[in-house]
């Protein structure tokens, strides 16, 4: 047996608490006796798996980044940060300068113009419009 005092509202209650079975505890609060159905313990919840894109979205990003990684000067167009491709503004061969939008990305709910900061000719393109990206994904490699 448990013997508790409280104090609520400037009310004194000396309370004691018995048997307990299964989830119905005998509990005697200042000489009266109650049966006090509690709600029983909740198991912890499960960790949600999380979810990835398609096995088949994702690789070409993946390969597309070691890829890009080995190139001479690693000239590669890589995602700043997490988001939605909304727009390709180039295509494989074109030639870009320092500074030219080549990716608009939608971040946050923001549009984001993804510049080159190599001049080149665009050798590979690893995105499409409505694909979701991570940060550092690549995105575009230059020659």
């Amino acid at each position: 047996m448990k013997k508790y005092k409280y104090t609520i509202n400037g009310n004194v209650y000396e309370v004691t608490i018995g048997d307990i079975s299964d989830n119905v505890a005998d509990v005697n609060v200042n000489g009266e006796d109650y049966k006090v159905e509690m709600e029983p313990e909740k198991k912890p919840e499960k960790p949600k798996p999380v979810v990835r894109p398609a096995a088949g979205a994702a690789a070409p990003a993946a390969s597309n980044a070691q890829a890009g990684g080995g190139n001479a000067g690693g000239k590669t167009v890589k995602a700043p940060l997490p988001g939605v491709i909304t727009e390709v503004k180039v295509a494989v061969g074109d030639e870009v300068n320092v500074g030219d939008t080549c990716i608009v990305l939608e971040a946050m709910k923001m549009a984001n113009n993804l510049e080159t900061e190599y001049a080149g000719k665009v050798k590979e393109i690893c995105v499409q419009p409505g694909q979701s990206v991570m940060e550092d994904d690549v995105l575009v490699v230059i020659e």
